[in-house]
């Protein structure tokens, strides 16, 4: 993704998924919803920024903690903005740069230099939502310093009264090695080559792909027949289990009878599906039997080419988990306060 401009009558600055021009500066929604309003890829447009030189500063020492609260599998963070109150931001591995998306505008005071009009697309089938963006701005999440990031927030209704208030990712993910203890509800960043997993992880080879979104392969069965070997992107984000792309050439067959289901919000709107059950979900050596599961268009749903389906958080959250993206590897952990719906492996009870 490039971001930098173009030739154009108007001075406009484009990017894959956010179209903005230089200016100068200038209903409820209940925790109980937020398993289904949170990110429906969100910020898939945004994250097609390319990763910027952000600076990060810890506290100096080789692991840093902040910590987290958590509704379901969806991760927020505690984060100031200048002099902001605390934002209960959401974390997603599917934001490609460093910055912070916010849904509602903060004081223009608060950055310094020109602000930027931005159209921000994603999923769902209406127009792009409206923004704008600083893109040299600092904040605080814990202990550790940003500065030279971009914050963008959203000038129209379309998050309006939600529980969040807005969504990080690259920021963390893209500079440490990040674990996110959901047993002791602490986020712990590791310096790179810091952390030494021991034998209680369980490794899953992991790739970056389009604005440096994890994914990982993942075998299914969803109506009872023979595993098959699929290829998913993990949308930490979503608090769905898994998410099957539909499309004329899936791999998958998608089963009948299901019932319609409102999968959620995005950047263009709301996006549809069905909901179902897998019989079978294997990541590594790691089971889940009939599992609760969604089928989307891959169209509305997805902004990552040729992706089978989407890992969600709450699949994720049924373990401690590590990211490490440099190093192209994903650390799995049970949880201990998983009980009988967490994971299994074959021989063992």
């Amino acid at each position: 993704m490039s971001c930098e401009p173009q030739a154009a009558s108007q001075s406009t600055l484009r990017t894959k998924g956010v179209t903005r021009k230089r200016r100068r500066k200038s209903s409820r929604v209940s925790l109980a919803r937020l398993r289904r309003l949170v990110f429906v890829a969100l910020a898939a447009a945004l994250a097609s920024c390319a990763p910027q030189s952000g600076k990060v500063r810890g506290p100096g020492a080789a692991r840093s903690e902040i910590p987290i609260e958590l509704h379901g599998g969806v991760v927020m963070v505690p984060v100031k903005v200048g002099p902001s109150r605390v934002l209960r931001i959401v974390l997603d591995t599917g934001m490609g740069f460093d910055g912070v998306l916010l849904y509602a505008p903060l004081p223009e005071s608060t950055f310094p230099g020109p602000l930027i009009e931005v159209r921000i697309p994603g999923a769902g089938a209406g127009e792009p939502a409206r923004g704008r963006m600083a893109e040299s701005a600092s904040f605080s999440a814990g202990p550790v310093q940003f500065t030279g990031q971009r914050v963008v927030w959203l000038t129209d209704s379309l998050m309006s009264g939600f529980p969040t208030d807005g969504v990080m990712g690259y920021s963390l993910f893209g500079h440490w090695i990040v674990e996110i203890d959901y047993d002791r509800k602490i986020l712990v960043l590791h310096e790179p080559g810091a952390f030494k997993p021991d034998s209680s992880w369980t490794t899953v080879p992991m790739v970056l792909r389009k604005n440096s979104t994890p994914w990982v392969k993942f075998r299914v069965s969803i109506s009872g027949e023979e595993p098959q070997e699929l290829d998913g992107y993990l949308d930490l984000a979503a608090a769905d289990e898994v998410v099957f792309l539909v499309r004329d050439d899936a791999k998958f067959k998608v089963p009948d009878g299901l019932e319609p289901l409102w999968l959620g919000r995005g950047l263009s709107g709301d996006v549809y599906g069905s909901k179902g059950r897998a019989a079978l979900i294997e990541l590594d050596t790691f089971r889940f039997t009939d599992v609760p599961v969604a089928f989307a268009p891959d169209s509305v749903r997805s902004k990552q080419p040729s992706a089978d389906a989407v890992i969600c958080g709450k699949l994720l959250g049924r373990f401690n988990t590590v990211y490490d993206y440099a190093g192209g590897r994903l650390y799995l952990r049970p949880r201990q306060t998983q009980g009988r719906q967490g994971p299994t492996r074959p021989g063992l009870q």
